[in-house]
């Protein structure tokens, strides 16, 4: 097929999570709240971090970092998803389409690469105390952050265009509450061998990098942890990285559920009750997860929440 097909699909239609009106009124009370909880939560982590100086450490710098990225993630499907409904419609544009998938790319590498980053700055924390400060600098953890960007930017950029050049012709309906890359190469009249190639290669680099430095922290973390003699040294040792690990074990299960599989193994309703969970339940959760076994960092959301009582 010829490139000039591409003209021919304008616009797609997102079918959503369900076509049945009582599930949909239901399906969009609960991304509302889910999306109020996650934009709520993340933004008083972030505030809680910036206005507590106790907090300004690596490690809560690179979670303020991470709060940030959850409200975009989620800030990139949930909103239209409610639009539409409200709307009755379940049209994207073409370039609405393609702008949309470029943020996913970008803001899914953010999180795998803050994850990683986190990992770091525990292994140093626990295997090198005494060198942690010098180890972690404020320049270091600004140029980790930084770079992050750059190299999300460009993976995200790279398979935006790669999909841009793509033909699609008749059929231009996604089942799907967003701008998957999976639907739309099934959708495409053209060959998406190069596509596929270069999710199955360089995206799976971009992937499967940073999650092998999280495991090689923590078997070194595991290592360190099970040398220290007191129960109690131990326990508080892991409790530090319980969190993270969750957060982990739920972002990278999903996302190999529905991105490393080949293409005929995909069903549409598995993959999206699983992008459901990245997208959506996930970022909602990180905020409870991180602050529920933080000692420091409850103590500043409890003083953030009673600041801004006392103004009201």
């Amino acid at each position: 097929m010829g490139g000039t097909n591409q003209s021919s699909v304008s616009e797609f239609l997102l079918l959503g999570l369900s076509r049945q009106p009582q599930q949909q009124q239901l399906l969009f009370l609960l991304f509302l709240i889910m999306y109020l909880v996650t934009v709520l939560g993340n933004l008083l982590i972030i505030l809680a971090i910036g206005t507590d100086s106790h907090l300004h450490t690596p490690m809560y710098f690179f979670l303020s970092n991470l709060s940030f990225v959850d409200v975009c993630f989620s800030s990139t499907t949930v909103p239209k998803v409610l639009a539409n409904h409200i709307l009755g419609s379940q049209t994207i544009s073409f370039s609405g389409c393609l702008t949309q998938m470029y943020f996913l790319f970008e803001l899914t590498d953010m999180d795998n690469f803050l994850l990683a980053v986190m990992a770091y700055d525990r292994y140093v924390a626990i295997c090198h105390p005494l060198h942690y400060t010098t180890k972690m600098t404020h320049q270091l953890c600004a140029l980790l952050v930084v770079g992050s960007w750059v190299v999300a930017s460009l993976n995200a950029l790279l398979h935006t265009l790669l999909m841009a050049r793509l033909s699609f012709c008749a059929d231009n309906t996604i089942p799907h509450f967003f701008c998957d890359i999976t639907p739309l190469l099934k959708l495409s009249c053209s060959d998406t061998h190069l596509n596929e190639l270069m999710i199955l290669t360089e995206g799976a680099v971009i992937m499967v990098t940073p999650f092998v430095c999280i495991l090689i922290s923590y078997i070194h973390i595991t290592s360190a942890v099970l040398r220290v003699s007191s129960t109690q040294g131990r326990w508080r040792a892991f409790s530090t990285c319980s969190s993270h690990l969750a957060v982990v074990g739920l972002f990278y299960g999903t996302i190999i559920a529905v991105y490393f599989n080949p293409s005929s193994a995909h069903s549409s309703e598995k993959d999206t009750a699983a992008t459901v969970l990245y997208t959506v339940v996930t970022p909602m959760l990180n905020p409870f997860i991180y602050s529920l076994r933080n000692r420091d960092l409850k103590g500043a959301l409890c003083k953030v929440v009673h600041r801004r009582m006392l103004s009201f």
